[in-house]
């Protein structure tokens, strides 16, 4: 399922549009319905707990070494079949630290995918939102980091991931446009021949 509908995402757009009307800056929201599909978590907790299942076998039983293997094969096959085939399961197995930093990673890719460091002055602004991995980030370009600190970008994304944990994504996308904006126009007001580089709609990328 969508974290957005097609007419939200043109409520968005819509949101870029005005916010961009008050400031040079450039805005850019992307969607990654994942940003890494931890296809190595299917294998590895199954090899550790195959690892352990031989286990109790060994010392409280008289099973031939041939039957407990058998088990341990048989258990990690099924649990890398389930994990292959359950991915919320598998997400769910993941650190949660390792998937920040897929997402991390992805955030930074789109940053500079979507051309948001070309900008004139190098005023672009990306919000990113990873769903499967439950992350959020704002990555601003340097000239806009000279002048707005990480603290205002990490209310901002807290507001955002409150809002979407709470079942309302667009109004979490729809807050965070109007409060990126006001730090871009009070630090980068509307130039005379400013023209619009970068797209307003909502950018949704394919799974990985």
């Amino acid at each position: 399922m969508a974290l957005v509908s097609s007419t939200d995402e043109q409520k968005i757009a819509d949101a870029i549009m005005a916010a961009e009307r008050t400031t040079s800056g450039e805005i850019v929201a992307v969607i990654a319905p994942s940003s890494g599909s931890h296809i190595y978590a299917a294998f590895f907790w199954p090899a550790l707990i195959a690892l352990i299942v031989p286990l109790p076998f060994i010392y409280w039983t008289w099973w031939p070494i041939q039957t407990i293997y058998e088990i341990q094969l048989a258990s990690f096959a099924a649990l890398t079949v389930l994990l292959l085939a359950a991915r919320p399961l598998r997400f769910a197995v993941v650190p949660r630290s390792l998937k920040r930093q897929v997402a991390h990673r992805r955030a930074l890719e789109q940053f500079l995918a979507q051309n948001i460091h070309t900008t004139p002055g190098r005023t672009g602004v990306l919000i990113f939102v990873s769903v499967d991995e439950r992350y959020a980030e704002i990555i601003a370009d340097p000239e806009i980091a000279r002048h707005v600190g990480n603290d205002t970008w990490r209310t901002i994304v807290d507001d955002l991931t409150a809002q979407i944990g709470a079942g309302d994504p667009i109004a979490g996308f729809l807050g965070a446009i109007r409060a990126v904006a006001k730090p871009l126009a009070a630090h980068f007001p509307p130039s005379a021949n400013q023209r619009d580089v970068l797209p307003n709609h909502l950018i949704v990328l394919p799974p990985n």
